[in-house]
């Protein structure tokens, strides 16, 4: 981030804004990247998005200017289609796209557009700031310490923050996050949101350095992944996130980046990197599962057409009527029977049997 960026001024978010009743959580946002988005997953023009959801009597400003990626492109304003337009486009609204919505928030990276100041690019430094230096690593995710006062004195305090008042800015910014379950981040386990949170990272971090004329190789994944905060920024950190991480960085390059939402450019992908692909057309064009075999946890929701780069990638498909009451302690009981009747059939005798084995592990 430049120097420029780390002026902190909270624009249109000092606004009022209904967000629904509080159960709703951002059902509205969800709402507004479907409306917007027209149902696809390909990138929309910034104008064509924001008069569709004004159609609908959305909220526009603040999920184009805080929520999602913009770029210029041949004269033009978009706005593109990445994790998070993924996951409001293929599944209903629910907590888990809440949360990845609000590591987005957090992420503070919307990209640039025609018109804007150069301090919209990284529009919320001042919630980035909060949670990686407040809440991760003066709290240690108790989410219970947050509050609206809290906020306010943090942004006071900080020269960054450039505005003559931070009440309003603190009052949204709690009850937003009260609304979109940040509580959860305070798990050291895998789940799935966390996954989807990953994905989403990588995609605005390449778009990012794209807007520089910066392209980032596979080989440098992991790299700027860790620089730009993740850890800290998707909650509570653990050694099971840590190897998970090396696992879906491996997944990601493999489907092709963001370019795993084109289909077109994914059988080119698949073609070069396997052998004799013969490609059927499915019937169900629905996402499905990539699981990795070492932790049914490290799941992850993927277009179609990107499952053979997955098994390429060492990942196990999961078909989509399996993917929403997907059970990982089930899954490993299947697999290491599965894999105890490979070496019967090969006349090697365990000597335990598969949930004698699976407790050893937990033990361990």
């Amino acid at each position: 981030m430049s120097d420029t960026s780390e002026s902190w001024r909270p624009g249109s978010f000092t606004k009022n804004f209904s967000w629904g009743k509080k159960e709703n959580g951002l059902l509205k946002l969800h709402q507004a990247i479907r409306v917007g988005f027209d149902g696809v997953t390909e990138d929309v023009e910034r104008e064509t998005f924001r008069n569709r959801v004004k159609k609908e009597g959305l909220l526009d400003y603040i999920p184009v200017n805080f929520f999602l990626f913009n770029s210029s492109k041949g004269g033009a304003n978009f706005i593109i289609a990445d994790e998070l337009v993924f996951q409001a486009i293929n599944w209903n609204h629910s907590d888990s796209f809440d949360k990845l919505a609000i590591f987005a928030f957090n992420f503070s990276r919307v990209g640039k557009w025609r018109g804007a100041g150069p301090e919209q690019r990284y529009p919320a430094l001042w919630a980035r700031h909060y949670i990686k230096d407040r809440v991760a690593n003066q709290f240690g995710w108790d989410t219970k310490k947050i509050s609206a006062n809290d906020i306010e004195a943090f942004v006071k305090n900080d020269p960054r923050y450039k505005a003559k008042t931070a009440r309003k800015l603190s009052t949204n910014l709690y009850y937003l996050y009260s609304v979109s379950h940040l509580s959860d981040f305070s798990t050291n386990r895998v789940e799935r949101w966390w996954v989807d949170c990953l994905f989403l990272a990588l995609d605005r971090l390449i778009e990012d350095q794209k807007l520089d004329g910066i392209d980032i190789d596979g080989a440098r994944y992991a790299s700027i992944l860790a620089n730009s905060n993740f850890g800290d920024l998707s909650g509570q950190r653990s050694v099971e996130k840590d190897l998970a991480e090396k696992h879906l960085i491996a997944l990601y390059d493999a489907c092709g980046s963001r370019e795993r939402f084109s289909e077109e450019h994914v059988r080119e992908r698949t073609a070069v990197k396997i052998e004799d692909v013969e490609w059927v057309l499915a019937n169900d064009v629905r996402p499905q599962g990539a699981v990795h075999p070492t932790n049914p946890r490290v799941l992850k929701s993927i277009p179609r057409a990107c499952a053979m780069l997955a098994k390429y990638a060492g990942f196990e498909i999961i078909e989509a009527d399996e993917l929403e009451q997907f059970d990982p302690d089930k899954f490993a009981v299947e697999r290491t029977r599965r894999i105890l009747a490979e070496l019967r059939e090969q006349n090697i005798v365990p000597n335990m049997s598969a949930e004698e084995l699976l407790k050893l592990t937990r033990e361990k």
